[in-house]
């Protein structure tokens, strides 16, 4: 199964009303798997309230307080930071970075930036979890790749090498 694994940012305003987000404000976001890839919903409470059973069921959803996005430049960081790296294999989905994938988005979540909203099963019996990025909102989809625990050694130390 091929899948697009992109990085998918939070919208600023309801996807079913078109009502901008506020500060503070309770939304859900909807993750929808469609065409090989994922396509993501962000609606007002409202709106998740009042809609009606829809014949294709998001494959995921939560809740979540809208916050507004950082201003200001981001500081300048002169290693590669695991979430730069993280980033970096989301966007060159290349089958080979899964399991070095896998190891940042748990370092990331041991740290607080990443949150896990939620473990699938697809058909096929592959697993991804489901990953909010804590401040910008964004959704990580990562496979995972049911590592055995005598290989997670290894991979870690591929990972901080990378991160030196």
């Amino acid at each position: 199964m091929t899948t697009d694994w992109t990085i998918q940012s939070r919208s600023h305003q309801c996807s079913a009303t078109g009502q901008p987000f506020q500060e503070g404000e309770h939304f859900y976001t909807l993750l929808y798997t469609e065409g090989g890839g994922y396509r993501r919903e962000d609606i007002c409470e409202e709106a998740f309230k009042s809609r009606e059973e829809q014949k294709v069921q998001p494959l995921s959803f939560w809740r979540s307080k809208y916050e507004n996005p950082p201003t200001g430049e981001e500081p300048v960081v002169s290693k590669q930071s695991a979430e730069d790296l993280l980033r970096s294999y989301m966007e060159q989905d290349d089958p080979g970075h899964n399991n070095a994938r896998y190891i940042l988005a748990l370092m990331l979540e041991r740290k607080r930036v990443l949150k896990e909203r939620e473990v699938k099963t697809n058909d096929d019996g592959t697993m991804v979890r489901i990953y909010e990025h804590g401040k910008s909102g964004e959704v990580f989809v990562i496979p995972d790749p049911q590592l055995r625990l005598d290989q997670v050694a290894e991979i870690q130390m591929q990972v901080a090498d990378l991160l030196k």
